[in-house]
């Protein structure tokens, strides 16, 4: 990997995080209201399953 592949990884990371806000900002602004009012493990746990699914997904485009 060099710091190319990283930014432009960055670069979709912050695309995609921005589209949510951008096409439904009430819907966004319920689902912060909500994950703020779940306990931490299972914020953690959340976390966790994105991470493990992000790392098989790039397994499988990058093999």
């Amino acid at each position: 990997m060099n710091w190319a592949d990283f930014g432009a990884a960055l670069a979709l990371v912050l695309v995609l995080e921005g589209l949510i806000p951008f096409l439904s900002p009430r819907g966004y602004r319920n689902m912060v209201q909500q994950m703020a009012q779940m306990p931490e493990q299972m914020l953690r746990n959340v976390g966790l399953v994105l991470i493990i699914v992000g790392l098989l997904l790039l397994y499988l485009v990058r093999g």
